[in-house]
């Protein structure tokens, strides 16, 4: 059964402040999603998804690959950025200009207009899949914001407060949705709900995210 999230984004869906310094842009993405698509497709062949252990030996349900000057990693010794896939030994693939300039626009949208991403950690999300809530903390350059993309079936997104007990908004984010945080939201706890088994019409039975950061 097709997803009943999946339909164009409706007229109706207006930018929505999520929290002080938080905005969600509905549908943002989706007159560049064919050319991200296209964009991703050499990236996931030079650094193919794969799932990464935790530091606590758990391996985590989201399959991740990166692009960019800098990738995002996690094993045995901890979370970090490094400038080297290391599965491959090589250099990540680097960042299209389509995802740039996409992070650039959203960004300045939300009011942060000095954004220079180096890393971009792109998520695979099949049914089942989940990420617990977390704060981006890895990063040098805590000022700037974090961009995040969605692309494919609907998911539910998790965003709370500055602790993680604080009570959670949920957001269906749907194929083409941005959504911005900084400020005095950068370090709020968010997630993704378990993504449910539907299919959407473009990429099938999963869900991308691709996540801009700014280390430096």
């Amino acid at each position: 059964m097709a997803d009943l999230f999946d339909q164009l984004n409706d007229d109706n869906r207006q930018r929505q402040i999520i929290a002080e310094g938080a905005v969600c842009l509905p549908g943002f993405a989706l007159n560049e999603a064919h050319e991200l698509l296209d964009a991703l497709t050499p990236i996931v062949e030079q650094a193919p998804y794969r799932y990464l252990q935790t530091p606590g030996g758990h391996t985590m349900s989201v399959a991740m690959t990166n692009c960019g000057h800098l990738g995002w990693v996690s094993d045995r010794k901890g979370y970090r950025y490094q400038a080297l896939d290391p599965r491959s030994g090589q250099a990540w693939p680097a960042m299209p200009e389509v995802f740039l300039n996409l992070a650039q626009r959203a960004a300045s949208e939300a009011g942060y207009r000095r954004f220079q991403p180096q890393a971009c950690l792109i998520n695979q999300y099949r049914p089942g899949s989940k990420m617990s809530l977390h704060q981006d903390k890895d990063e040098n350059n805590r000022a700037a914001p974090i961009v995040s993309v969605s692309l494919g079936m609907s998911a539910t997104f998790l965003f709370g407060g500055l602790r993680r007990e604080d009570s959670c908004q949920k957001l269906i984010l749907q194929h083409g949705d941005v959504v911005v945080w900084g400020g005095a939201s950068r370090f709020c706890f968010h997630g993704v709900q378990t993504v449910k088994d539907r299919e959407h019409s473009l990429l099938g039975r999963q869900r991308i995210n691709i996540t801009f950061r700014q280390i430096y």
